[in-house]
């Protein structure tokens, strides 16, 4: 007790010079670790927020992650139960049928163009490519044959004009007369049938002396040699206008004409020979400013 009567605690003896002095407490480098709080468990699903780092006197052993914080995979979610009565409703989500594994197995299968209207139709055309390698020797035999199998066209259709009609049946009264018009560019011709031996009077002349041209005179018989009346009626025509080539075209189309007038049933078969089709080539005009219808003065530059 203090001399004062307070009462105060005992001191701690104050060491002296051969007491022993206590330990003193290891000081430490780092301050001392303190333990880790467990983290609560989040909900599943959601990361784990990474922890500061802390440091340590002495580096720790990685410890294995807790369960309740590893991040979860989505699971499927369920669907909700379908009562009794309701009808069951297709899921949400379909997935898409895979692909197989290997691909390269399959067999690949050509690809088809579509259908070209007129294909299948085959041109008879001669390709250009066959006419550029010709020599002049191929090329003039080519020519040769063309022109030789025209002709035989020409003479067939003479010979087809030339066939006489079966059923050919005219009149031939002693003063049947039969009378019609042909024509040919600018020439007209006035045509009369009649019985007769086969003469032929043009404005009053014969006609090899009217026509000299064997060609002319040929195409000229042809209506009549056609039906057969060549040498059983006589013409007596009356022209004008025209050339010598017109005059003939017109004189053939006049006796065809006449013909159809005497038996009306010839008609067919003459027009199939082409008698009866009038040809309508004719002189082309004059224009203005030039000689002819085409033909221009010559060109002076000085």
């Amino acid at each position: 007790m203090s001399p004062e009567g307070d009462p105060t605690p005992p001191s701690e003896p104050e060491p002296g010079p051969d007491a022993p002095l206590s330990e003193p407490e290891p000081a430490s480098s780092a301050p001392r670790a303190e333990p880790e709080e467990l983290a609560e468990p989040e909900t599943p699903g959601e990361p784990e927020e990474p922890a500061e780092p802390e440091t340590l006197s002495e580096p720790e052993k990685p410890t294995e992650p807790e369960t309740p914080g590893e991040p979860e995979e989505p699971a499927e979610a369920e669907a909700p139960p379908v009562p009794a009565g309701a009808a069951a409703e297709p899921p949400a989500v379909q997935q898409r049928p895979q692909a197989p594994a290997v691909a390269e197995e399959l067999p690949e299968i050509p690809r088809q163009r579509p259908e070209i209207p007129g294909a299948d139709l085959i041109p008879d055309i001669m390709p250009p490519e066959q006419e550029e390698f010709l020599d002049a020797e191929a090329r003039a035999a080519a020519e040769a044959e063309a022109e030789a199998r025209a002709a035989r066209e020409r003479e067939e259709e003479d010979e087809l004009a030339a066939e006489p009609i079966a059923d050919a049946a005219i009149d031939l009264a002693a003063g049947a007369r039969y009378s019609a018009t042909g024509k040919r560019k600018s020439a007209v011709a006035r045509v009369i049938l009649k019985p007769g031996s086969g003469g032929y009077a043009i404005n009053g002349k014969q006609l090899e002396h009217y026509f000299p041209r064997e060609t002319l005179q040929r195409l000229i018989r042809q209506p009549l040699e056609t039906v057969g009346y060549d040498s059983r009626m006589d013409v007596v025509a009356r022209m004008h206008g025209g050339g010598t080539s017109a005059q003939a075209g017109a004189l053939r189309h006049g006796i065809s004409r006449a013909l159809i007038v005497a038996d009306p049933h010839l008609r067919g078969e003459l027009k199939r020979r082409g008698f009866l089709t009038r040809d309508p080539r004719v002189k082309e005009r004059k224009k203005a400013g030039l000689k002819k219808a085409r033909k221009r003065p010559q060109f002076s530059k000085r």
